[in-house]
């Protein structure tokens, strides 16, 4: 048995191109400052937030189970751009 543990594993990650209004930027950094994390991990969390409340969402990506999106493939890349 190993005397240290090994680091949790981190999500692979995507990156996105993001475009926020000159307030959404702010709250972004504040919200993200206020939590002492990354406003990445901000949107992260967010939008995983939305997609477990949002029971249409839910009904919707149940229909959609055997489709994947063409323009979004496994191993394409975005960028968040936080202007």
């Amino acid at each position: 048995m190993a005397v240290l543990k090994a680091p949790p594993r981190q999500p692979k990650t995507t990156v996105v191109q993001l475009r926020l209004d000159e307030e959404a930027k702010i709250k972004l950094a504040k919200y993200a400052e206020f939590l002492d994390c990354s406003p990445s991990y901000v949107v992260m969390e967010a939008l995983k937030l939305v997609y477990h409340k949002d029971r249409e969402f839910q009904s919707w990506l149940s229909d959609q189970h055997t489709k994947t999106p063409e323009s979004i493939t496994k191993g394409d890349s975005f960028q968040l751009e936080l202007k």
